[in-house]
């Protein structure tokens, strides 16, 4: 059995030991609270040593009492009210004292950068419409020379309200050309959703919104727009027939405020052509004004309504067709052009599949023949939008990738599109070329320059998409064309029409100092001096050598010919007349190439009314037979 002791020894207490140890613990050394407690249970009886006593005497730390100060509503320490000012003095010198010198130095004002040869152009380029407007005139509009004009356009029309007042003249003649006016609207709708930035920092941008709008709400007085189906749109006021002695709007010479001979109106009860593109300046501007849901709304219900007319099939005729009022001046060879046109602006400005699956659809571009590459259908104009078209449609696929089941036709307008960019190149000999520099995409005609600003336009543009979607390039047969080539091309043919070329003459009245001074245009070349000038007593005007008594600002005309020539007469309108398509194409280049506000496109702004793309699966492939 196991000692439950492990220890050893007796369980027992001998008393005597015990009482000999409690003296020895009498007798050890106690902290001083101990020695003071021992002492009091012994009543004082307990001697302690000298070492005990001095440990117990000894002097006691003392405790400082902290101070306060009263403030009235609250006590505070002094320590806190130290720390409190102390914090204040440093903040005053971190933050307040710099402000304070900072504000005491004399001020500098930042001088802004001045604006480049482009934004300059612009504003000019801009003014131009203003001098085109027709109807009665804001008073803000700018053009000291014009007046209400125009106000008596389509009175015996009974089923327009007031008529067909206001909207542009065309040109330098008075004449409203629905056609390439809506194309022109389409043009500045195009270069405001591309850049806006660059609108809004050269304090631009309500200005082209009243342009646009000036222009589209004309357009809209030519139908019936409450209606979701017409049939008939009014496609011109005013005009001449070839070869008339009676007056009119050629064989007269009057400012368009002195108007005294019959404007006939033009009426389309078929046109694809031009419901598609005026389909397209609708919802262009539709874009333009989505701040202002109203209006937007609108101009969408007005596109959809003008494009149902354009795929009537009952109504598949050019609107110019057999109509010796429009075909000598602005006759339309095609219409698929304007159905691919008008449906992809349909399509970003309500996202209606129903639009892009038309823009996409294999017999569109068959009929427009957009896929047989030659020197017609790579030249943008009023005439033909199928380079705009396919390079909207291509920024579709770079920037959204839709993949199937548009990706085969997309791919092919991608295709096409860089074509198009390599036949402006002067390397691959596409097209010919003045000496100084000139690019004759109309094959030498007249008044080129209108389609060089388009050609100029579009490939700065497709330069921008590279440049926002990282694409460095792409490939004209076996040569590789960088972005930057693009927009060498784009810079050096505005640069020829602002003045660098064989003749150092501006093609843009008021800009630079030399300039056409003898434009063929009606308002500017009869003077605002209280004196009415009848259809012929204005001839001496026409006919006169001297410079136009009016400026009109930002014009571009004509354009020299395939040997860099120009004649200043008023009496050539292939050299000196402007219009409204070429000025257009004018504004949009020159806004693409400014650098003000900064370079590059306003990537998402198109697609504000495309929802989100859930790409749909393709079809299975068919079953395997043996």
């Amino acid at each position: 059995m196991l000692n439950p002791n492990v220890w050893g020894g007796s369980f027992e207490v001998h008393k005597e030991n015990w009482e000999e140890e409690v003296e020895q613990r009498k007798n050890m050394d106690w902290d001083r609270a101990a020695l003071l407690q021992q002492q009091q249970l012994h009543g004082g009886d307990h001697q302690l040593d000298e070492m005990q006593q001095s440990w117990l005497l000894a002097p006691q730390e003392k405790k400082k009492k902290k101070k306060y100060i009263d403030l009235g509503c609250i006590v505070c320490s002094t320590k806190a009210v130290k720390w409190i000012l102390g914090s204040i003095l440093i903040a005053f010198l971190v933050i307040a004292l710099p402000i304070i010198i900072a504000k005491s130095l004399p001020k500098h004002k930042t001088t802004p950068p001045s604006p480049d040869n482009y934004t300059l152009a612009l504003h000019k380029a801009l003014l131009f419409f203003n001098a085109q407007k027709s109807g009665r005139l804001p008073e803000n509009n700018g053009i000291p020379w014009r007046g209400n004009s125009g106000l008596n356009d389509g009175s015996n029309l009974t089923d327009v309200k007031g008529g067909l007042v206001g909207g542009y003249y065309d040109s330098g003649e008075n004449t409203k050309y629905h056609f390439p006016m809506a194309f022109a609207m389409t043009m500045l709708s195009w270069s405001v959703i591309e850049y806006p930035h660059k609108y809004h920092a050269i304090n631009e941008y309500d200005h082209v919104r009243d342009l646009i709008k000036w222009g589209t709400n004309y357009l809209l007085k030519t139908f019936n727009n409450t209606a979701t189906k017409i049939d008939k749109i009014y496609s011109q006021v005013g005009g001449a027939l070839n070869n008339s002695n009676t007056p009119n709007d050629y064989t007269c010479w009057e400012r368009p405020e002195d108007m005294d001979y019959p404007r006939p109106i033009q009426t389309a009860y078929a046109g694809p052509d031009l419901a598609g593109e005026m389909a397209a300046a609708f919802a262009a501007a539709s874009i333009v004004f989505q701040d202002d849901d109203a209006y937007s709304k609108k101009l969408i219900k007005g596109a959809q309504t003008v494009f149902s007319f354009a795929r009537d099939g009952g109504k598949r005729t050019r609107y110019s067709s057999g109509n010796p009022w429009i075909a000598p001046y602005y006759n339309s060879t095609g219409y698929y052009d304007e159905y691919m046109w008008g449906a992809t602006w349909l399509y970003y400005a309500t996202g209606n599949t129903t639009y892009s699956s038309l823009a996409t659809n294999p017999g569109i571009p068959r009929n427009a023949r957009a896929f047989r590459m030659n020197a017609n259908t790579s030249v943008m104009s009023w005439n033909n939008k199928l380079p705009g078209a396919m390079l909207l449609l291509t920024r579709f696929r770079m920037f959204l990738n839709p993949g199937y089941p548009y990706e085969t036709t997309l791919m092919q307008y991608h295709n096409v599109t860089c074509l198009n960019m390599c036949s402006y190149l002067k390397q691959f000999q596409v097209f010919n070329w003045t000496h100084g520099g000139l690019i004759q995409l109309n094959q030498g005609g007249p008044q080129p320059l209108q389609y060089v600003v388009n050609a100029a336009f579009l490939a700065n543009l497709f330069a921008d998409y590279m440049n926002a979607s990282v694409v460095p390039g792409f490939n004209c047969g076996p040569y590789y064309v960088s972005a930057p080539t693009l927009r060498s091309f784009a810079l050096s043919q505005i640069d020829y029409i602002l003045g660098k070329n064989p003749l150092d003459l501006s093609y843009v009245v008021g800009y630079g100092s030399k300039y056409p001074k003898r434009v063929h245009h009606r308002a500017a070349s009869i003077p605002k001096n209280g004196v009415r000038y009848s259809c012929t007593s204005g001839y001496r005007w026409r006919d006169s050598t001297q410079p136009n008594p009016n400026t009109i600002e930002g014009a571009m005309v004509g354009g020299p010919d395939r040997t860099d020539h120009f004649k200043d007469n008023r009496k050539l309108p292939g050299y000196t007349e402007p219009t409204m398509a070429g000025n257009a194409g004018l504004v949009a280049a020159l806004v693409s190439l400014t650098g003000s506000g900064g370079y590059g496109v306003e990537r998402n702004y198109i697609f504000s009314g495309v929802p989100p793309l859930y790409p749909q699966s393709p079809p299975p492939p068919p079953p395997w037979k043996p």
